[in-house]
């Protein structure tokens, strides 16, 4: 990797990303991307969480190319969704930023925001509004006029297999739907940066090819797709870049070939983080 182009990938896809050189340009923030052509569509910075004894995120520092479609995998309490919700704005860190487009989403919050479509795990939503209603209501808090708002949201509502719903309530939707419409709401804007946090979980077979779809032309059309996952076939199908986060740090990075090493990325997975058990022991579950 050279130094001057912060987008690229470690070429031997085993070591953290290099953090960007700070920019001589009188005023600039510190450790901010540089800008030789296009800036990282996201790009981290000594991102720091602490919660008591326990460090959540620690100095973590990525980033991740505009166009990419980037997986973001690690095991259960490894500091993925804390590491997003920083990220995106929606936590505070104890220390370090977050640049969207080259812009600290901690320094300028309303235009980093604007660019970005963020899709929590287990956000609540407003579960009285329909639907319709609900994504109508997200456009115009968006700035959308109210036509315009109503126009997307049906247009949404169709390729995400919720118009049959009309007027039911989000709170009387599946677990499925439910992961619809908040897709639904992160994209509506039309941003150009997306993060999901298990956009696939608890969604039908037949949605989730719809929605892959949906990512995959937002991608070609040169949006930026974040995502967090536990199911690596899906990632190793779907994502062009991966890093693996474990005890809040970045362990690998790079295009989703070289982190996987020649391996299947599952396999490659357990190798970088280890944790696998024999059930030596449980000779009762042997019939």
């Amino acid at each position: 990797m050279t130094s001057t182009d912060p987008t690229s990938p470690d070429p031997s896809g085993t070591a953290e990303p290099t953090a960007a050189r700070p920019t001589d340009s009188p005023g600039a923030v510190p450790g901010a991307p540089v800008h030789t052509g296009t800036a990282p569509a996201l790009a981290l910075r000594g991102l720091v969480k602490v919660y008591g004894n326990l460090v959540a995120v620690g100095d973590l520092s990525l980033d991740i190319p505009t166009g990419s479609f980037y997986g973001i995998v690690g095991p259960n309490g490894a500091g993925k969704t804390t590491m997003l919700t920083m990220a995106t704005g929606l936590l505070t860190p104890d220390r370090g930023t977050a640049f969207v487009h080259g812009v600290d989403i901690w320094g300028d919050p309303a235009r980093a925001k604007a660019r970005l479509g963020v899709m929590p795990d287990g956000m609540r939503l407003l579960d009285k509004l329909s639907g319709p209603d609900f994504l109508t209501h997200v456009a115009m808090l968006r700035g959308l006029d109210r036509d315009t708002a109503r126009t997307r949201a049906g247009e949404l509502l169709e390729v995400l297999d919720l118009a049959d719903a009309g007027r039911k309530l989000i709170a009387d939707y599946s677990a499925g739907m439910t992961k619809k419409v908040a897709l639904g709401a992160a994209l509506i804007h039309g941003p150009s940066v997306v993060v999901l946090d298990e956009p696939f979980e608890s969604v039908d077979p037949v949605s989730s090819a719809n929605i892959r779809q949906i990512l995959q032309d937002f991608v070609a059309g040169g949006g930026t797709v974040i995502l967090s996952s536990h199911v690596m076939a899906t990632v190793q199908k779907l994502c062009t870049h991966v890093a693996v986060i474990n005890h809040g740090r970045v362990l690998v990075a790079g295009t989703t070939a070289q982190v996987a090493d020649g391996m299947d990325l599952d396999d490659r997975f357990t190798q970088l983080v280890g944790g696998r058990r024999s059930d030596e022991g449980l000779t009762w579950l042997h019939n």
